[in-house]
């Protein structure tokens, strides 16, 4: 039973896969997805030629020029803070629900994306740096928090199913994102402007899908009884096959494993030793963003 503190979003029922894609909540959550996807990855695919592009000896001066090796700093530092972001915005999410929790990713997003360009010409690069961190840190949550937000919805009888389709939005917006900033960048150099400003339309566009994402958030309500799985009691004595397949599923889903003794901080040990090393090396390189 769902937690009496909970929002009323969390279901204690369960919806299959075919019902749940026939419901709005699949369809209003793949577009939340797609849109903060694309919002992240257009600019991870250009973000070392970008800060080049922003911060080059043309627009900034040779002294605070940022060359190639320092932008690879910068985009070692955006795949820490994507990495980051899964452990934070997950938590956050636990704390305050899903939908408070994309709400905050689309309106802070799309803040973000309108100040870009305005910092970019003011030659501030921590600004500009923390900026995408944080941009990038709700990109890497957008992909931890959206499991979570399906189980809520349509509870834990199929949701690594439903969760294989709604990745699809990921897809979507793998080819949507990169293509966006390619494209405008690139029409906007042979139409004259110099490569320094190329970015602000891509910017902006970027700002106002996440405002679309914002309004797909914030138009989840929780799913109609009519999609929900019998209940698991009801089931077991109903006779009907499809019904007794619910049961099993539902009863292997709900069997907890746990683990425990010496073992797990040996693999703890064997993963966070090379992850420390190499969060230290990617400070370490991005130091040379501001040498």
């Amino acid at each position: 039973v769902a937690p009496k503190n909970k929002s009323k979003l969390v279901s204690s029922n369960h919806v299959n896969v075919s019902q749940a894609m026939k419901t709005p909540q699949f369809w209003l959550l793949f577009w939340v997805l797609c849109l903060n996807v694309t919002a992240g990855i257009g600019v991870l695919g250009q973000a070392s030629v970008m800060i080049q592009e922003l911060f080059s000896e043309t627009s900034v001066g040779k002294q605070a020029a940022i060359g190639a090796g320092a932008a690879a700093g910068f985009v070692s530092l955006l795949s820490l803070f994507n990495m980051g972001g899964r452990f934070l915005w997950s938590s956050v999410s636990d704390k305050i629900g899903r939908k408070n929790t994309y709400t905050i990713f689309f309106v802070l997003g799309s803040l973000l994306y309108f100040a870009i360009p305005s910092i970019g010409e003011s030659g501030n690069k921590a600004l500009f740096v923390i900026g995408f961190c944080v941009i990038i840190s709700m990109y890497g949550g957008g992909f931890a928090a959206i499991p979570a937000y399906l189980k809520d919805l349509f509870g834990t009888y199929q949701v690594g199913a439903i969760h294989g389709r709604i990745l699809l939005a990921w897809s979507t917006a793998a080819v949507i994102g990169p293509v966006l900033v390619n494209y405008i960048r690139q029409s906007q150099i042979e139409s004259g402007v110099p490569a320094a400003e190329a970015y602000s339309i891509t910017m902006y566009i970027m700002a106002g899908l996440l405002i679309v994402g914002l309004l797909c958030n914030l138009s989840v309500r929780s799913v109609h009884e009519k999609h929900h799985e019998k209940d698991i009691k009801v089931a077991a004595h109903s006779g009907n096959p499809d019904d007794e397949t619910a049961v099993s599923d539902a009863y292997l889903i709900s069997k907890k494993v746990s683990a425990g003794g010496i073992g797990v901080w040996w693999r703890w040990a064997l993963v966070c030793i090379p992850l420390g090393y190499g969060v230290i090396m990617v400070f370490v390189k991005a130091l040379s963003l501001f040498n």
